[in-house]
């Protein structure tokens, strides 16, 4: 049968919302998202074979290291599962429901609380981004929140940062997703707001200014 109901669904989603809040509360102005499991990479590639109409072969990676046999086999159970469930891309939620897992269903709640608190989030790997496109596909809007930090090494990592308009700071072929690349791009992001918010003019550095040449 599907993973969880609709109700259920919706019930993580607002767990991740009603996180969001807390920390916000507590004086956090940013949240990196990660996750750890097994088997998690089957599940994300369902869902975002799905939602983006695209071949399960082409959405499948070796995970944490599959071997040939494995992969076929993990694909297999992809496009069994979803043959079973019949889920509607245009019904994300349904999508979540019958593919996901609640971590994912979690993660999509944090995305839509960041945009609801105006807290931006950092995504990491494959599954936090699978997870933002759930959000965003929820909630157009929730695009605003969301921040790519790294592209996974995973095939689909880049498939799914297209299909939200996102680039990310850092390729390093990671084949992590518990976090590492959201927390390596913080210093970037502080570089970014040091510069915004601290740099000198070309007057204070004694520099002539630069005037277009027409």
């Amino acid at each position: 049968g599907p993973a969880m109901t609709r109700a259920q669904a919706v019930q993580a989603i607002a767990a991740g919302i009603a996180l969001v809040r807390a920390q916000k509360q507590s004086g956090a102005q940013l949240l990196a998202t990660g996750e750890m499991g097994i088997g998690n990479t089957t599940t994300s590639s369902a869902v975002a074979s799905v939602l983006l109409g695209r071949p399960v072969a082409e959405m499948t990676g070796r995970g944490a290291g599959l071997s040939d046999a494995g992969l076929n086999r993990k694909i297999d159970a992809i496009e069994r599962g979803i043959a079973r469930n019949h889920p509607d891309a245009a019904d994300p939620l349904g999508v979540l429901a019958a593919l996901g897992g609640f971590d994912i269903a979690g993660l999509c709640g944090v995305f839509l609380g960041g945009a609801l608190e105006r807290l931006p989030i950092v995504m990491d790997g494959f599954i936090s981004g699978v997870a933002a496109l759930c959000a965003v596909r929820l909630c157009p809007a929730a695009e605003k929140a969301v921040f790519a930090s790294h592209v996974s090494s995973e095939p689909a990592a880049h498939i799914v940062l297209d299909a939200l308009c996102k680039k990310p700071l850092i390729t390093a072929e990671l084949h992590l997703g518990e976090g590492t690349g959201a927390v390596a791009s913080l210093p970037l992001w502080d570089m970014a707001l040091a510069v915004y918010n601290g740099c000198y003019s070309f007057a204070e550095g004694g520099i002539t200014p630069y005037t277009p040449q027409c």
